[in-house]
C-alpha cells in the first residue's frame, strides 16, 4: 500500500513559480544596482583621495576674497591650502564640539579680520575641555597684534551632526556652521567698524604648529581629517556576488522545475485500451 511519503516530488504551480521569478528578478535586478552604485562611489572616493592628497601639499595661496566667493565649492576649494593675515576678535569665539585623535572635546572658532577688510571663521584647534581655552583668548585678547595663519580651507557644516542639531539658543554647537555661528555672535555689530565687514562662506582649519605635540600649547591645531575610508570595491563585489547567488538560485529553480514536469510525465500510466 502506497503513502504520500512515496510520492515522487511534484512540481509547483505555475503561478508560483511565475511569482517566484518576479521575486528573483527584483531581487537581482535590486543587487545589481547597489553593486553599479558602489562602484560610482568608488570612483568618487578616488577622485577626492587623489584630491585632497594634491591639496593639502601644495604651496599655501592667498584664502579667496570676497570677489572669488562665487567660485568657492566644496569641489573645488575644499582642502586647499591658505593663507591670511589679520587680527583675532576672541571675544567672539564659539566653542564646537567635537571627536578627535585626541579624544573628545571642542574646536575652538574664533573670527579673524584680515588685513584685507573682511572676515574669516578660523578653526583655532581643539581643547579637551572648555577649561583649556587659554585665559587671555577667552577675555578677549590684547586685539593689537597682527597674526599670519596657515590652514586648509573647509566648507561650513550646516545644521549640526548626524544625531544632533545645533542649538543656537542654548550655545550648544554640534557642526561647524558658519552662517548660524556667524550670526550668532554678531560679527556685524563690531563697535569699530562703521559698516558691516564681509563674512567668508567658508572656514579655515588651522595647520598645526612645529614642534613636539606635549609642548604644544591648546587649541592643538592640525587635527583636519585628511584620510578617508574606502571600502566601496569590498561592497560592490559583495552586492555582485549575491545578485549572481539569485540569479544561480532561480536558474537552478527553473532547471529543477523542468526536470520535475519532465519525470512527471514519463510516469503517468498509459492509457487502458479496451
Amino acid at each position: 500500500m502506497s503513502t504520500d511519503t512515496d510520492r515522487p516530488p511534484q512540481p509547483a504551480k505555475l503561478a508560483w513559480l511565475a511569482a517566484l521569478m518576479m521575486l528573483a528578478t527584483a531581487l537581482c535586478a535590486g543587487l545589481l544596482a547597489l553593486g553599479v552604485w558602489q562602484v560610482q562611489r568608488l570612483q568618487w572616493k578616488l577622485a577626492l583621495i587623489d584630491r585632497v592628497e594634491q591639496r593639502v601639499h601644495a604651496p599655501p595661496v592667498a584664502a579667496p576674497g570676497p570677489a572669488e566667493w562665487v567660485r568657492v565649492s566644496r569641489q573645488a576649494s575644499e582642502y586647499s591650502r591658505v593663507q591670511m593675515s589679520g587680527h583675532y576678535d576672541h571675544s567672539k569665539q564659539t566653542l564646537v564640539r567635537a571627536s578627535t585623535e585626541l579624544g573628545r572635546g571642542f574646536w575652538v572658532m574664533t573670527p579673524l579680520q584680515t588685513t584685507a577688510g573682511f572676515w574669516i571663521l578660523v578653526n583655532r584647534g581643539f581643547v579637551p575641555s572648555a577649561d583649556k581655552v587659554p585665559v587671555s583668548s577667552a577675555v578677549g585678547g590684547d586685539g593689537r597684534g597682527v597674526v599670519t595663519i596657515t590652514g586648509l580651507l573647509r566648507m561650513s557644516e550646516p545644521g549640526g551632526s548626524t544625531l544632533q542639531r545645533n542649538d543656537v539658543v542654548a550655545g550648544r554647537w554640534y557642526s561647524r556652521d558658519v552662517p548660524a555661528i556667524v550670526a550668532s555672535v554678531r560679527l556685524d555689530a563690531a563697535p569699530d567698524m562703521p559698516r558691516a565687514a564681509p563674512v567668508a562662506p567658508y572656514f579655515i582649519d588651522v595647520a598645526a604648529p612645529p614642534g613636539p605635540p606635549a609642548l604644544i600649547a591648546w587649541p592643538r591645531g592640525g587635527l583636519t581629517v585628511i584620510s578617508f575610508y574606502n571600502h566601496h570595491l569590498v561592497y560592490a563585489v559583495t552586492w555582485f556576488v549575491l545578485a549572481a547567488m539569485v540569479a544561480g538560485a532561480a536558474a537552478y529553480l527553473v532547471y529543477y522545475e523542468r526536470k520535475l514536469r519532465t519525470l512527471s510525465a514519463l510516469s503517468r500510466p498509459s492509457a487502458v485500451h479496451a
